[in-house]
C-alpha cells in the first residue's frame, strides 16, 4: 500500500480521535502533525516545529487581527445597536417584510466594523429582537434572518477569516477586503429580497409597522447612523485609497470605537477591561490555532500529502466546478463539527495545492471559502450564530437551525452566482489593485 495513502488514513484517524474527544483543536491539530512526523517523516520534529510556530506566530499580517477583534468587542459594549436600529428603522418600515429588514441591512452595516460573525449577530440582536417581539414578528423569520444575515460578519470587510486566509495561503489582505465587498452587497440584496417575497406571501405573520414618518423625521433619524459611517469609511477607506495597512486601519477602527462609545457614554474603565480580555482570549485561541495549523501544514508536506493530492485530482481530471462541489459538500460537512478558522487552517495544507492545480484564482477561492464558512456558523451542532441566537432567545438550536435553512439555500445559491459570475469576486480587486 501505497505510504502516503497510509499517511493519509493515519492522519484522518488521529485527528477524528483527538476531535471526537473534546481536546482543543490546536492541540489536536499539533498532536497530528507530530504522529505524521513520527511515522512518516524520516526527521526530527523538534526544530522543524519549533521554527515553524515561530514563524506562524510573528506574521506581519497578523497583527490586525487582535486589533479588529477589540474593535468588535468595543463596539458590541458601545451601545451601537440602538443607534442603528433608530437610525435604519423609519427607512424600512414601509417596505414589505418592515423592520425584519433591520436585521440583514444592520448586520451589513455591523459587519463593515467588526470583522466577527459572532459579534455580528449578537449586536444586532441585542435591540432587534426585543422591538420586533414588540410588534408580532414572526418568531422563526425573525431568529432566522438575525442568524443568516449575523454571517455577514465573516464576508463584508473588514473580515477576521480573511485575514487568517490571507496568512496560510501567503495571499494580500487588502485584495481579499476589496474582494469581499460586492459578494457581501450580493447576499444583503438577496436576503432582503427573501424578505419581501416571504412577507408577500404571508402578510399575517409580518408584524405591525410603525407610522410613517414624513422625510424629514427620518433624516433626522438618520444622523444616528452618521458615527458608524465615518468610522466604516474611516477603515474601509483607508485601506481601499492605499493610505493604511489593515494593520493600521485596525488602529484607527479602534480609535474611532473607541471615540462612538464615549459618546455614547458607555466607556468606562470596567468595559474597557472586558473588552480587552475578550479580545485577548479570542486572539490567542485564532493565533495558536494557525500556529499548530502550520506544524500540521509543514507535516503533511514533508509527507508529500499535498503533491499527492494534487496528483489525484490532475489525474480524475475534475473540472474546477467538480472541484468546487466536491469541496463544498466537504466544508458543509466540517461546519457541522468545527467552527469557521478551524476549518480553514485544518484544511489549507491539502486543499490549497488542489485548487492551485486546478487552475483556480486563490482570491476568488477565498471569497468562496469565506461563503461557505458562512454556512458553516449556522449548520449545527456546531454554529457559532446558532448559539449565540440559543442565548439571546432560549430556543433550541434545532428550531433556530430550521429558521435559518433558508438563508442557508441562499449561500449556496450565492457561491452558484460567484462561480458562474466570478467577476462578482475579482472585478473590484482588479480594478483597484491590478
Amino acid at each position: 500500500m501505497d505510504q502516503t495513502f497510509v499517511a493519509v488514513v493515519v492522519l484522518a484517524f488521529a485527528l477524528l480521535i483527538m476531535l471526537g474527544s473534546g481536546i482543543w483543536i490546536a492541540m489536536s491539530l499539533l498532536g497530528a502533525g507530530l504522529i505524521v512526523f513520527i511515522f512518516f517523516v524520516p526527521l526530527d520534529p523538534g526544530s522543524i516545529l519549533a521554527s515553524t510556530m515561530w514563524d506562524a506566530s510573528w506574521n506581519w499580517a497578523l497583527t490586525a487581527l487582535p486589533l479588529f477583534v477589540w474593535m468588535g468587542e468595543i463596539l458590541m459594549r458601545s451601545g451601537l445597536s440602538s443607534s442603528l436600529f433608530r437610525g435604519l428603522s423609519p427607512w424600512v418600515s414601509r417596505l414589505p417584510g418592515g423592520l425584519m429588514h433591520i436585521n440583514v441591512i444592520g448586520c451589513g452595516v455591523m459587519a463593515a466594523v467588526s470583522g466577527s460573525s459572532a459579534v455580528t449577530a449578537a449586536t444586532v440582536g441585542r435591540m432587534s429582537i426585543p422591538e420586533l417581539k414588540a410588534r408580532n414578528y414572526d418568531p422563526h423569520m425573525m431568529v432566522g434572518s438575525l442568524a443568516g444575515a449575523g454571517t455577514f460578519g465573516l464576508l463584508i470587510p473588514p473580515s477576521i477569516i480573511m485575514i487568517v486566509y490571507g496568512v496560510v495561503a501567503q495571499q494580500s489582505v487588502a485584495r481579499l477586503f476589496i474582494a469581499g465587498l460586492i459578494p457581501g452587497l450580493m447576499l444583503i440584496v438577496l436576503f432582503s429580497s427573501y424578505i419581501a417575497l416571504w412577507s408577500l406571501l404571508n402578510p399575517q405573520r409580518a408584524g405591525a409597522a410603525p407610522a410613517r414618518l414624513p422625510l424629514l423625521d427620518k433624516l433626522r433619524a438618520s444622523r444616528e447612523l452618521l458615527p458608524v459611517i465615518l468610522l466604516i469609511v474611516a477603515i474601509i477607506g483607508s485601506i481601499y485609497g492605499g493610505m493604511a495597512t489593515p494593520t493600521e486601519a485596525a488602529s484607527i477602527g479602534i480609535f474611532g470605537a473607541l471615540l462612538l462609545a464615549f459618546l455614547n457614554g458607555s466607556l468606562n474603565r470596567g468595559m474597557l477591561i472586558e473588552s480587552l480580555l475578550a479580545a485577548t482570549r479570542i486572539s490567542c485561541m485564532i493565533s495558536f490555532i494557525i500556529a499548530c495549523a502550520a506544524c500540521l501544514s509543514i507535516a503533511v508536506g514533508f509527507a508529500n500529502i499535498p503533491r499527492a493530492a494534487a496528483e489525484w485530482v490532475q489525474s480524475m481530471e475534475l473540472s474546477a466546478g467538480a472541484l468546487i462541489l466536491v469541496l463544498t459538500v466537504f466544508f458543509l460537512i466540517l461546519g457541522c463539527f468545527l467552527e469557521g478558522i478551524s476549518i480553514l487552517v485544518l484544511s489549507s495544507a491539502v486543499v490549497l495545492p488542489m485548487i492551485d492545480a486546478a487552475g483556480i484564482d486563490p482570491i476568488w477561492f477565498g471569497i468562496y471559502a469565506v461563503i461557505v464558512i458562512e454556512c458553516a456558523q449556522i449548520t449545527p451542532p456546531v454554529g457559532f450564530n446558532l448559539i449565540v441566537l440559543k442565548s439571546m432567545t432560549g430556543r433550541g438550536v434545532g428550531e433556530i437551525a430550521k429558521a435559518t435553512f433558508p438563508f442557508l439555500m441562499l449561500l449556496l445559491f450565492a457561491i452558484v452566482l460567484i462561480y458562474v459570475f466570478p467577476g462578482i469576486v475579482t472585478y473590484l480587486p482588479n480594478l483597484m489593485l491590478g
